[in-house]
């Protein structure tokens, strides 16, 4: 990966090669004006010669491909990752703001000049991860001189996806039409057939894939059949077949991410009015011709625009986002070592943030691996994970605790994780 470089004025220039970047700062002729991506900016004047440069986005519900290309070179690929539990903790939130509603707290007078919606308004699970990737893009396209911008979007018919022969006013009807309720749908739809021992008829029931408890909903993609000798109380508990299919995530076809793609077109269109739009139709072949792998980085590639590659380095980048604040003050249940509920406003140990020079997302290097600190247990241990969210441990042990003294830091960050594979 190149690095790219800015003139004394804070203008983008032409990216160079690590090498000259490295004789340049040594030479006291740059400085470093961020780490990541690697950015220097001169110290004299420069003529600066540039050339139009093209960056292609592949856009994406969770993993956004973006790419640096020029006429036959590949100057900077990688991926983006956004977060995606926004809307478990905001949930998590609302369960303890109603079950305060039930104590005795102080009165708060009701309030309703606060419930009409902007037309602009959107879902906050939606919008983190929607303002998070127009950051990254923005901050590309002001690192290069003359950038192009192509965009690949997404277009669902979430409908005809289900129902592949849905035409005229079917689209006005819902899944459940001429069904007494959802929980007959589910019958139907699983053809009234137990999803665990696969017998067919007799008395059913709908089952939770994920728990009313667990944050789970009545909506039918997460309900199915299943018989009463299989619907029992011993298959609810931990470790039976009910409680794995939770756990292990089993769960029926959703369409939310097509609906997220349809809402981010047309969010793009207003953002980024200057851009060329493409589609998976005309990336697909154009990828082919070009003989790379199907990758998130690759598919940016191919839609950056570029005919020809002479030039393509196997470094890689991949950025991440990281939840470093926990806000919560207030648990609704006791957490994992806490024998009693944290009715007190104070942080428990889970909330550290510092121990001993160290920080939350500090990247680090121990055992020779390169990784990201998560979290803090007692005064001398953390949690180390890599870009790839796997633990880093001690070898020959079992547990994951790694002893901050056997940790390099490498570098303090904020809630973004960033990694280049060599």
């Amino acid at each position: 990966m190149l690095v790219f470089v800015q003139n004394k004025h804070g203008e983008a220039l032409m990216p160079c090669k690590p090498q000259k970047a490295t004789k340049l700062l040594k030479s006291k002729k740059a400085r470093m004006v961020s780490y990541k991506p690697f950015t220097i900016q001169l110290l004299f004047g420069s003529s600066g010669y540039k050339q139009p440069i093209k960056v292609g986005v592949d856009l994406g519900a969770k993993h956004t491909g973006v790419a640096v290309t020029t006429n036959d070179q590949v100057l900077a690929k990688g991926e983006i990752e956004v977060r995606q539990d926004s809307k478990s903790l905001l949930e998590t939130r609302r369960t303890y703001r109603r079950s305060r509603r039930n104590r005795k707290c102080r009165y708060r007078k009701p309030r309703f000049d606060n419930r009409k919606r902007q037309e602009t308004w959107l879902p906050p699970s939606i919008k983190s991860r929607l303002y998070n990737t127009f950051h990254w893009i923005d901050t590309f396209l002001s690192l290069v001189p003359y950038s192009m911008l192509t965009i690949e979007g997404g277009k669902f018919d979430i409908q005809k996806m289900i129902n592949p022969e849905i035409q005229g006013e079917e689209y006005q009807q819902g899944q459940t039409l001429g069904y007494h309720d959802v929980r007959y749908f589910v019958f139907a739809r699983d053809q009234y057939t137990c999803q665990v021992c696969k017998k067919k008829g007799g008395i059913l029931n709908t089952h939770h894939i994920v728990y009313r408890s667990h944050g789970g909903s009545d909506r039918a993609d997460n309900l199915i059949t299943v018989c009463t000798d299989c619907h029992t109380h011993e298959n609810h508990q931990m470790g039976a077949i009910l409680w794995r299919w939770m756990v292990e995530g089993k769960k029926l076809p959703t369409f939310k991410e097509g609906t997220f793609m349809n809402i981010f077109r047309k969010r793009v269109f207003t953002k980024y009015p200057q851009a060329n739009m493409t589609y998976g139709s005309v990336t697909t072949p154009r990828r082919k011709e070009l003989g790379l792998d199907k990758t998130h980085a690759n598919d940016a590639i191919a839609i950056s625009g570029i005919q020809s590659i002479k030039s393509n380095e196997a470094i890689r980048f991949k950025i991440k986002q990281f939840r470093k604040k926990k806000r919560s003050l207030h648990e609704a249940t006791a957490r994992k070592g806490r024998k009693t509920k944290n009715v007190t406003s104070k942080r428990n140990g889970k909330n550290t943030k510092q121990v001993k020079g160290f920080y939350l997302n500090d990247q680090v290097r121990v055992y020779g691996k390169v990784g990201f600190i998560t979290g803090f247990t007692g005064t001398s241990m953390a949690y180390i994970k890599t870009i790839d969210d796997e633990y880093i441990q001690k070898p020959n042990k079992s547990y994951k605790q790694v002893s901050l003294k056997d940790c390099e830091l490498l570098s303090h960050n904020n809630n973004w994780q960033f990694v280049q594979n060599l």
